[in-house]
């Protein structure tokens, strides 16, 4: 009933509006009206007693124009003052004539200089009076009238002026009663349209109000409600599809929270309104979705990590968090992400992941739950969630959650249920990331020997150089090649050559550490590129290799053995070459010499080798 009585309100005052603008409008227009109404009147009254004195001129009887212009003043009531003024040529040749025919104000000056008419409204609290003032002028008119035969003027010359006062307080009147008039009909017409308002509304406003009451119980899930309503048409056939739609409501309502929270778990939606929970759960639904959409079109594992850290931090508003990644072939882990300096963890469990109480036991880790839960966790001030999660037979991650409040611990494990919602959708994407991973590194690294091949180089060495160049680093470069190769193949076969090159590989592996590169560079050649490495390391490892392959005998059949000799080339970047492809290319020019001058030998790159060609 309050909109009823609140569109009753409203409507009143627009009405009231539009009839005071009416009011107002009229008033202005009124008054307007009337006064050039008045104007246009006294104008020709005027004109009227300018002709009557030029008859008296003509007829000449001036003399008795006094009286002709009291006969004026008392045959009008409207008149309310009427007098002659004459110019100063006219007093030159005439006189000044009566003593009431003289300048009274500024506007009968004005008027006598000018020649035009003035018209003037004078509103005073009691009346209002309107002056008119017009000249009179010498002129040569058709019908015969010469005032030129009379005066000693021009034709034009204002000879002198009229000027009258009307009393027009009666317009003031009018419009009163007009506005109390238009007053009275809009008060007549607000009270009807009110009543049929009142009369039309109040059966919808029930309506809306049975309305109202159903969508209040439908709100908290009850769709039991009855709508009626005694609207005819229109009203009537929505009030029965509203039935028709709550009923359907109320017997499928249930099986819809039935199966979103297939999807999502009802315990993530903390909630007495079950639109509310079908709505938060849709809403996670479309924010999971866009995120498997978005890490679909990611180019690697890492950048999917780095999305899962930005959900936990800008979603789930997790302040303190460490994020790590487990091989559980390797049975290790490593930490992808951090927010503080140093792990909750003992440093052991890097290297055992499963010490981790949370990744062996598959099982979320809540530290409220006992003392001293997991015991390969160094946090005894401290409150902690660890929650773990399988991506595959090798891979696993764990995330690990601390703060110094037991009440927000508590609040961060009730989210548990919607970070993993978040980590499945991520589960297919990350698997996918480390098949395409472990793909590209195959068709990065040589078949035969498992090292790094040429298309690695190509793909991979202005990164490197851009780094050394950034950080200042060093890389010794060697280029090996065994000597006689090719005699291997043609005397023994290829298996025998390709035991070769599986040796060369392991022998690489071996005497290098992991920050180095070994590359099959093609055929027989290999590269070895050692970072930070001085000449005398440089100098040693390739020693190391060239012993250590030369001490390699191998079977090639009938009970007969060889061994065979490598050549080394050797430059350094950005020592001899401010690329790195032209240290390679400086390192197979050493090795080059190194095999025309009688080859199993370790060589050094030198300017001289680029500019003498007996060197080469």
């Amino acid at each position: 009933m309050q909109t009823k009585f609140r569109l009753l309100f409203i409507v009143t005052l627009m009405l009231l509006a539009l009839g005071g603008a009416t009011i107002i409008n009229v008033s202005l227009n009124f008054r307007d009206y009337s006064i050039k109404s008045a104007v246009e009147k006294a104008t020709m009254t005027v004109a009227i007693v300018k002709d009557g004195l030029t008859a008296h001129m003509v007829n000449g009887i001036m003399d008795k124009r006094q009286y002709f212009l009291n006969q004026i003043s008392n045959n009008y009531d409207d008149v309310h003052a009427l007098w002659l003024v004459r110019s100063d040529n006219v007093i030159k040749q005439y006189g000044n004539g009566f003593n009431n025919e003289t300048l009274r104000d500024a506007i009968d000056t004005k008027v006598l200089t000018t020649g035009n008419m003035i018209t003037e409204v004078n509103e005073h609290t009691n009346k209002i009076i309107l002056r008119v003032t017009i000249p009179y002028k010498a002129k040569i008119n058709s019908n015969g009238t010469n005032c030129l035969s009379c005066h000693d003027v021009n034709n034009g010359t204002t000879l002198g002026a009229i000027s009258m006062e009307f009393d027009i307080t009666n317009m003031r009147s009018a419009g009163f009663f007009t506005i109390l008039k238009i007053l009275g009909l809009n008060i007549l017409f607000i009270i009807i349209v009110l009543f049929l308002i009142n009369h039309y509304v109040t059966p919808y406003m029930k309506l809306f109000s049975n309305m109202q009451d159903g969508i209040t119980k439908a709100y908290s899930g009850d769709f039991t409600h009855e709508f009626s309503t005694t609207v005819e048409g229109d009203g009537k056939q929505i009030v029965s599809e509203l039935n028709t739609l709550f009923k359907k409501m109320q017997e499928t309502f249930g099986d819809i929270k039935y199966n979103l929270s297939t999807f999502i778990p009802q315990s993530c939606v903390s909630s007495a309104d079950p639109l509310y929970e079908a709505k938060t759960i849709i809403g996670e639904l479309s924010d999971i979705y866009k995120f498997k959409k978005t890490i679909e079109l990611d180019a690697s594992k890492e950048v999917v990590y780095t999305r899962i850290v930005d959900i936990l931090t800008n979603k789930f508003h997790l302040e303190n968090f460490a994020f790590y990644e487990i091989d559980t072939v390797k049975d290790t882990r490593k930490v992808i992400y951090i927010t503080e300096q140093t792990s909750i963890c003992h440093d052991e469990v890097d290297k055992e992941a499963a010490l981790c109480r949370a990744h062996r036991t598959k099982t979320d880790v809540i530290s409220s739950e006992f003392v001293d839960l997991c015991q390969h966790c160094n946090a005894k001030e401290k409150y902690y969630t660890c929650i773990p999660f399988t991506i595959n037979e090798e891979n696993s991650i764990v995330i690990s959650v601390t703060s110094e409040s037991e009440d927000k611990i508590s609040a961060i494990t009730a989210k548990i249920s919607s970070i993993r919602n978040y980590l499945e959708a991520a589960k297919p994407v990350i698997e996918s990331k480390i098949l395409m991973s472990k793909l590209r590194d195959t068709s990065l690294r040589d078949g035969m020997t498992g090292l790094y091949n040429r298309r690695f180089l190509e793909e991979f060495i202005d990164t490197l150089m851009s780094q050394a160049i950034r950080e200042q680093d060093t890389y010794s470069v060697l280029m090996l090649d065994v000597d006689f190769f090719k005699m291997v193949n043609d005397t023994y076969g290829h298996d025998i050559g390709d035991k070769v090159i599986v040796e060369i590989g392991k022998v690489l592996k071996e005497n290098i550490r992991d920050a180095n590169l070994a590359i099959r560079y093609g055929g027989e050649e290999f590269v070895i590129m050692l970072h930070n490495a001085d000449k005398e390391g440089a100098l040693q490892v390739a020693q190391k290799v060239h012993a250590a392959f030369g001490e390699l005998i191998f079977e090639v059949g009938n009970g007969e053995t060889m061994q065979k000799t490598m050549s080394i080339g050797m430059a350094r970047f950005p020592e001899d070459g401010d690329t790195i492809w032209k240290c390679i290319k400086f390192a197979d020019t050493a090795l080059y010499v190194a095999k025309t001058t009688g080859r199993n030998k370790i060589i050094e790159y030198t300017k001289e080798m680029s500019e003498n060609s007996d060197l080469r």
